[in-house]
């Protein structure tokens, strides 16, 4: 059976041993998966121990160039028929896994997306239709009163309505789980290695949108993400979070309200 490939992009995540051991643990005993750890230049100490996992192949990168820069080093190459972008935070079962390969093959879409769950096992709403700068000032100002006065707006930014109970095609899936059609993702460049960090998920999947390609939302599956919302918490990565935020409406046309 041909193998699918689990790509991880890291950069001294402190997450990605857990993710590791998950994989260990209840993944890759039950399937056929060749896991690639692309580093972007972490401290030897921390590579010393992602050197100890011996079912993953790593990749030691001279710098960091991105998480998009990163997948595409794993993918674009990749001779597998489907391949997995698989953030650091991840945890997630094989069952889940299965259904999704399953279903990229029975429908033909470009990618599969999960429902994305806190350790909490709430959701976290990642799935997107429309992006403006109106809702991302509401997402980083999360006070009551934006909270209240806002909801029905923050629930449509956030897809909150995406059924359970069946599958739904959506317009923008979050980047930080994806089963993803190869050959269809190397048809159209992989990830725009402009987008440093953040949007870069967004813009994949509009381009798949504009190659008349399908992404597929199954609730049927899910992951658990260990969302540390850094861009929320650190100058450097909310400096990050804008340059790439302007980067996405310059190419797709600004959107404000």
């Amino acid at each position: 059976m041909e193998k699918t490939i689990i790509s991880i992009v890291t950069y001294n995540s402190k997450d990605i041993f857990q993710t590791l051991d998950q994989l260990k643990a209840n993944v890759i005993p039950f399937g056929e998966y060749e896991v690639v750890v692309y580093d972007n230049g972490s401290t030897e100490d921390y590579l010393e121990r992602l050197a100890a996992y011996d079912f993953v192949r790593l990749i030691r990168g001279k710098e960091n160039r991105g998480f998009g820069h990163g997948h595409n080093q794993v993918l674009l190459q990749a001779k597998n028929r489907y391949g997995i972008i698989c953030n650091p935070d991840i945890l997630v079962e094989q069952d889940s896994i299965a259904l999704m390969l399953d279903k990229l093959a029975k429908t033909q879409a470009a990618m599969v997306c999960p429902k994305v769950l806190n350790s909490d096992l709430t959701t976290q709403h990642l799935v997107r239709n429309r992006l403006t700068v109106f809702d991302y000032m509401l997402r980083f100002m999360p006070t009551v009163f934006t909270k209240r006065f806002f909801d029905k707006r923050l629930a449509k930014f956030e897809c909150r309505d995406l059924p359970d109970d069946r599958d739904s095609y959506v317009k923008m899936a979050s980047g930080c789980f994806l089963v993803v059609d190869l050959a269809k993702f190397q048809a159209i460049g992989g990830f725009d290695e402009r987008f440093f960090m953040y949007f870069e998920d967004n813009d994949l999947s509009l381009r798949f949108g504009a190659a008349q390609e399908k992404i597929l939302y199954t609730p049927f599956a899910s992951v658990i993400h260990l969302y540390g919302k850094g861009a929320h918490k650190n100058g450097k990565l909310f400096r990050i979070f804008l340059q790439s935020m302007r980067r996405f409406f310059q190419k797709w046309g600004w959107q404000f309200f």
